[in-house]
């Protein structure tokens, strides 16, 4: 089966789908000792399995153990989630989202890390971004 965007799971999918990502491998017993409210290891197991269906994630054994990986990287489907969120939430899309970024106390951006962002709006311009 092919990959289905991570918006048409369910919730308790997305959260699975959050651990693999955030661990970037994982068995059935490190997600359910990481979800809230964890359902038995029999439900996380088949929930796993059916990501796997889905082809959301890959498996591999160790020893007695199955161990699951996203089958997209990351950095693509955090694109694709950043996407939907800057088009749910800010009306003037990228413009507002960067500047909620900027104005954000809690994320403190260092000199460095404001370097960099200035190095690739000077990109961004140079290659004719609109």
């Amino acid at each position: 089966m092919s990959h289905i965007p991570l918006e048409h799971l369910s919730r308790r999918e997305r959260q699975i789908m959050e651990i693999v990502y955030a661990r970037g491998r994982v068995s059935a017993a490190e997600v359910q000792e990481a979800l809230h409210e964890a359902p038995g290891y029999s439900a996380v197991r088949s929930a796993l399995r059916l990501l796997e269906k889905k082809g959301l994630l890959t498996h591999r054994r160790d020893g007695a153990k199955y161990i699951f990986e996203p089958k997209v990287p990351g950095a693509r489907a955090g694109e694709s989630a950043l996407r939907r969120v800057i088009a749910t939430f800010f009306p003037n899309a990228a413009l507002d989202a960067v500047q909620t970024i900027l104005s954000d106390q809690d994320l403190r951006l260092d000199d460095d890390e404001i370097a960099r962002i200035e190095k690739m709006i000077g990109e961004a311009k140079k290659r004719g971004a609109k």
